[in-house]
């Protein structure tokens, strides 16, 4: 009797273990990195690291109104004038290219400064508001 008991007590220390060994490596499973930083020069072991592309300079006034401005300005949300409506567009038109470039950097009304695009430069901005004053005469 004694010999199974221990027998017994010995497969329940030997199961526990496993158990305990498998709880610890879903622990570490969870508690993971998500990545690595890999700095330029060192050899990371890995060959499909991602490689940013350099910017072939600014983007167009068309790249820039759909990617930013279209949001608000084909559904005529928050009152934005839409693109092409020259009714809307004639009296803005009239006060000037340098004002409608300087609302559209500096925000106006209900549009936030750069539509919204912080990361956007001037001339992008500029060549923007030039693209939407082309389609909307």
């Amino acid at each position: 009797m004694k010999r199974v008991l221990a027998a017994v007590l010995l497969g329940f220390g030997l199961t526990a273990g496993a158990v305990m060994a498998s709880v610890e490596d879903e622990i570490r499973a969870r508690i993971a990195p998500v990545g690595e930083v890999c700095v330029q020069g060192d050899d990371c072991g890995s060959a499909s690291a991602p490689v940013e592309e350099a910017s072939s300079g600014p983007r167009s006034g068309d790249e820039v109104y759909s990617a930013v401005c279209m949001a608000c300005h084909d559904t005529g949300a928050a009152g934005a004038p839409k693109k092409g409506d020259t009714a809307a567009w004639s009296s803005r038109i009239d006060k000037g290219l340098e004002t409608l470039v300087d609302h559209a950097i500096n925000g106006f009304n209900a549009m936030p400064a750069k539509g919204g695009c912080s990361n956007c430069p001037d001339e992008e901005i500029e060549a923007a508001v030039e693209y939407l004053v082309s389609e909307s005469q």
